[in-house]
């Protein structure tokens, strides 16, 4: 996600907000683009996870792993 297209998705929702609305196209575009920037900011987040360890009391470094289900 570049900074233009987050410019774009800014200037969509300030247009939502006036009395005359967006257009279909508008809001197709709009919707992707949010969904663009929401795969994003999970893919940075699942990112920084996989590179974050715990350290225990005794010192043991141990990386982060995904819940599974029951736990």
């Amino acid at each position: 996600m570049n900074q233009q297209q987050i410019d774009r998705i800014n200037a969509l929702a300030r247009k939502a907000k006036t009395p005359e609305g967006l257009t279909e196209e508008e809001r197709a575009e709009q919707a992707v683009l949010r969904r663009a920037y929401i795969d994003s900011v999970v893919g940075n987040l699942k990112g920084q996870l996989d590179n974050t360890v715990i350290v225990d009391e005794k010192g043991h470094r141990r990386k982060l792993r995904e819940k599974k289900e029951g736990e």
